[in-house]
């Protein structure tokens, strides 16, 4: 057991998932690194090994025994869970004329599906923190007001229905497991929010982004440390609230 705040980061062994697992790191926690590729997630965490204790594992959250080992070796080490990173996402790049439902389930079974098993596994061990978040990794793509008034998010946002949807769907989550945590008083401490680190140079922009993993980190781990009395249920980036 430790007196310090434990994080799960998911797909957290390169990317923003690496950056956020290093800034939290850098706030003095304990930080689990979950990666489907248990080597790469091994390499991600001795790399972050000055900055504190990183402890890599392998969780692909497509795998419901996966998500169960890990919420079981959080109850053994440390019986709770703090905060809690919904990050693992893939994409597809596909005009929606071309898109197949095949392809869709591939990413909602990562980006939407995946965090509902996570959250539904780590749930008792979040009941079990004094001061719980969960942060859902969204996307700017994801708001269907600047989507439908035209917004450029830059890159090849027309081609991500797949992956906008998905991530859409995800902010339901937020709201919807926001109502339902307030409504119960052993969940009601638990803060959740959907953040949009912007469009970043990362794997999945192939790099093309024009935010660093520093910068896009930075509302993920916000969100991780919120105060009290900050917000629940809610969209933000780092300039504040985002259209839903």
């Amino acid at each position: 057991m430790t007196d310090r705040r434990v994080a799960l980061v998911t797909g957290a062994n390169k990317g923003l998932g690496k950056e956020t697992a290093r800034q939290l790191l850098d706030r003095g926690m304990v930080v689990v690194m979950g990666s489907r590729d248990p080597e790469r997630g091994a390499v991600a965490a001795e790399e972050l090994s000055a900055a504190g204790k990183a402890v890599p594992t392998r969780l692909d959250v497509t795998d419901s025994g996966d998500v169960e080992a890990v919420a079981e070796l959080l109850r053994r080490d440390h019986g709770r869970l703090d905060v809690l990173v919904n990050n693992a996402g893939t994409v597809v790049d596909r005009l929606a004329v071309d898109t197949t439902a095949a392809e869709m389930r591939q990413n909602y079974e990562v980006n939407t599906f995946g965090a509902v098993t996570v959250i539904h596994a780590m749930l008792p061990l979040l009941k079990s923190s004094a001061a719980p978040r969960i942060v859902n990794v969204s996307s700017t793509t994801a708001s269907m007001g600047m989507t439908s008034d035209g917004t450029d998010f830059g890159g090849d946002a027309d081609s991500r229905m797949a992956y906008s949807s998905s991530k859409t769907a995800l902010n339901m989550l937020t709201v919807q497991y926001s109502h339902a945590f307030a409504k119960d008083p052993a969940l009601s401490h638990i803060k959740i929010n959907s953040a949009t680190p912007g469009y970043t140079a990362t794997d999945l922009t192939r790099h093309r982004g024009t935010r660093t993993v520093e910068e896009g980190a930075r509302i993920i781990v916000d969100l991780a440390t919120l105060a009290d009395d900050g917000p629940t249920g809610g969209f933000f980036n780092d300039k504040g609230p985002v259209p839903w």
